[in-house]
């Protein structure tokens, strides 16, 4: 499993899970599948906190959870995810995908500086590929998300919608592009007023200083 999956991301998870399938069928969950160890102490915390409602039943050290909902608490909490009031302990970054040029600087210069300078993970839709419709599954990766970057320089649609979701969800965005691309053509005009990072693969140092210094003031670091 990805390291920026915490406790946290855990726990939200399965809360959002719960809520979901309540949400359609109006009724608790009949049965609960619990995937590990850890997903299993996670949910007896949950129950013991009142934060989930269910039928607890422990054998060889397993425990099957029956007729799972959520309490008050934990509708609070469904909502609050929904809006976008979590928040993770990684970043997003949206770009368009097939270009080795952007793909290795993104591998080897953006997630690092933002991994050094802030201590956050950045994740792509890569990274968490899993089933489930995959515009489900970026909703909720950007919703609980701590920011976004979002690369323009091809004048991605995906990006820049991805971009726009977090804007109105209230997350910090940081929008960059190639520096030719920039300099040339700039972006659209609804983010060329926005501040961007124009990155070029023969100054990363430049560009990590300006990403780093952007992202600690965008997320009050320190």
């Amino acid at each position: 499993m990805n390291d920026f999956v915490s406790p946290a991301i855990r726990v939200m998870s399965i809360i959002r899970r719960i809520g979901d399938e309540v949400s359609q069928s109006d009724k608790p969950i009949p049965q609960f599948p619990i995937d590990d160890m850890i997903s299993s102490q996670i949910m007896e915390e949950l129950i013991e906190r009142g934060i989930i409602k269910a039928k607890v039943i422990r054998a060889s050290g397993k425990i099957v959870v029956f007729d799972v909902n959520l309490t008050l608490e934990g509708w609070e909490r469904y909502e609050q995810e929904k809006r976008g009031e979590f928040e993770g302990n990684y970043g997003f970054i949206a770009m368009q995908f097939g270009d080795s040029g952007l793909d290795d600087f993104v591998q080897d210069v953006v997630k690092p500086a933002v991994k050094n300078g802030t201590g956050y993970d950045l994740v792509d839709m890569r990274d968490v590929a899993r089933a489930g419709v995959i515009d489900d599954i970026m909703r909720v990766q950007i919703r609980d998300s701590a920011f976004v970057i979002a690369d323009l320089t091809h004048d991605n649609h995906g990006a820049y919608w991805e971009a726009g979701y977090a804007e109105a969800l209230g997350k910090p965005v940081i929008y960059i592009c190639e520096k030719t691309k920039f300099e040339d053509a700039s972006t659209h005009f609804d983010t060329n007023h926005c501040t961007t990072i124009p990155w070029s693969r023969s100054d990363p140092d430049g560009f990590r200083r300006e990403l780093i210094a952007t992202l600690r003031r965008s997320l009050d670091l320190s």
